[in-house]
């Protein structure tokens, strides 16, 4: 984020209540944590999607092939 970015975002906070500071704050901590785990998920996607495709593939092979099962939710 740029420098004036912070700047604005700081002008923003000063210019409400301290309590309301503070809440604000929380939000932000909670969004930006969420942001990361986004980026962490689309991250992991992408190194498995591959895989991920591969497996699909097969599945459907052994379906098509009369390998593949019914699931029995009460075998689980």
């Amino acid at each position: 984020m740029s420098s004036k970015a912070i700047a604005t975002v700081v002008k923003m906070l000063e210019s409400v209540p301290e309590d309301t500071q503070q809440q604000i704050v929380e939000h932000l901590r909670e969004y930006i944590e969420d942001l990361r785990d986004e980026i962490r998920w689309d991250e992991t996607f992408g190194k498995t999607q591959a895989q991920l495709v591969a497996a699909a593939r097969r599945a459907k092979e052994e379906i098509a092939e009369g390998k593949a099962l019914p699931l029995d939710l009460n075998q689980l």
